[in-house]
């Protein structure tokens, strides 16, 4: 009997911890260091996939995600180890994905070639803004006009390459956003991730929030707006959601993020990566130690990770629809109650269809557009009784 996993499929993720500056607004596992041995973080990453591939042997693996961190500054030929192993160790899918993000900064013509040969087939590049005002203002080491012959480079390099925006900045009007919006569809891209900044307790945005220092941010309805505005742009120019924030053209949907949203299994490896695995009909969650010193030291040991924590019945629910609602696609109410033993509230379900907040279609729960913009509030409706 198939488990429930099976529906949403099996991915790798790998968690490369360093940046050459930490971004204001980032609350990721991510550290600048001067010094960097590839080696034996290369040799720490074969060993822990080895690990992972005694856990889950016989899965066929879909996709493969380098992030970060800025992974980009690894060496292409730790890469390229990297994956070859991972072939070896599990039977892979004809199509597999293999993600690696970049920064703009850290962009070589000859480095993206040798990323290419080394397995890469798929670029996730943090552009974040298309002025340089806005760029300092969040930290990045990049212009605009850098950012732009970067993707060049990737562009002419592989075929399918996705950026990101972050939006609802400081000052940002409506007009402002339409404009880079449309500058950005414009530039012949099939996937984008378009993400409204929001602020991290815990990093330097954070402080200079409470400090009253961050001026001039969005309120929640010009935030409102923001979203409607995105959509409404992204829909007409054939780039429509397939996910809370991700956009993309039919068939360039990014297949490992697929993966989290459809409660599948992922392996996490690296500092601070998380993991969902399935054994025994268990699933369970895993999280990596998540400074990168005592992550490379506790390799050698088989030590890299935390003590799992299994996940209840409850947990597995909530994280099913918090995840599932995300998608366009939505959920199958068959499957929630297939993996919780008890069905959804017909009562809520029909609450909220009356509020316009969800709509069933083909037998699938879907949320609306003005539903998305209250998730949270909708999951938890769904999950009163």
């Amino acid at each position: 009997m198939a488990e429930d996993w099976e529906n949403g499929g099996f991915g790798l993720y790998l968690h490369w911890p360093f940046c050459e500056a930490k971004c204001p607004y980032c609350d990721f596992n991510s550290h600048v260091s001067r010094e960097i041995d590839q080696s034996a973080w290369c040799e720490a990453y074969l060993t822990e996939v080895a690990r992972a591939a005694r856990e889950t042997p016989g899965r066929v693996l879909r996709s493969v995600f380098f992030g970060g961190g800025t992974p980009s500054l690894m060496a292409p030929d730790t890469v390229a180890r990297i994956i070859e192993r991972i072939r070896t160790l599990w039977p892979c899918a004809n199509d597999l994905e293999i993600t690696l993000e970049a920064n703009p900064s850290s962009v070589e013509a000859h480095k993206f070639r040798d990323f290419r040969e080394g397995g890469i087939n798929r670029i996730s590049m943090g552009i974040q803004a298309l002025n340089d005002t806005d760029l300092r203002r969040l930290g990045r080491l990049h212009s605009a006009d850098e950012a732009m012959k970067a993707f060049d480079i990737a562009r002419s390099t592989f075929e399918r390459v996705s950026f990101d925006l972050i939006y609802a900045r400081q000052g940002q009007s409506l007009k402002h956003w339409e404009d880079e919006l449309k500058q950005a569809l414009s530039m012949a891209v099939d996937h984008l991730s378009l993400y409204q900044l929001t602020i991290e307790q815990g990093t330097a945005f954070g402080d200079r929030y409470n400090a009253g220092k961050l001026k001039d941010l969005p309120d929640d309805d010009l935030g409102a707006d923001l979203f409607e505005l995105t959509q409404d742009i992204c829909d007409a120019h054939g780039m429509p959601a397939y996910e809370v924030s991700n956009h993309a053209r039919d068939g360039a949907q990014s297949r490992h993020n697929l993966i989290y949203w459809r409660y599948g299994d992922y392996v996490g490896i690296g500092p601070g990566a998380h993991g969902r695995i399935t054994r025994n009909g268990q699933r369970w969650a895993t999280e990596c130690f998540s400074n990168p010193a005592r992550w490379l030291h506790s390799v050698a040991t088989n030590a890299a990770e935390k003590p799992r924590a299994p996940l209840t019945i409850s947990d597995q629910s909530v994280e099913f629809l918090l995840m599932g609602l995300r998608l366009k696609e939505g959920i199958d109410p068959e499957r929630y109650e297939k993996l919780s033993g008890t069905a959804l509230p017909t009562s809520k379900i029909e609450e909220l269809v009356e509020l316009g907040m969800i709509h069933q279609k083909d037998e699938r729960l879907i949320v609306s557009k003005q539903g998305f913009t209250v998730l949270n509030a909708v999951v938890s409706k769904l999950l009163e009784c």
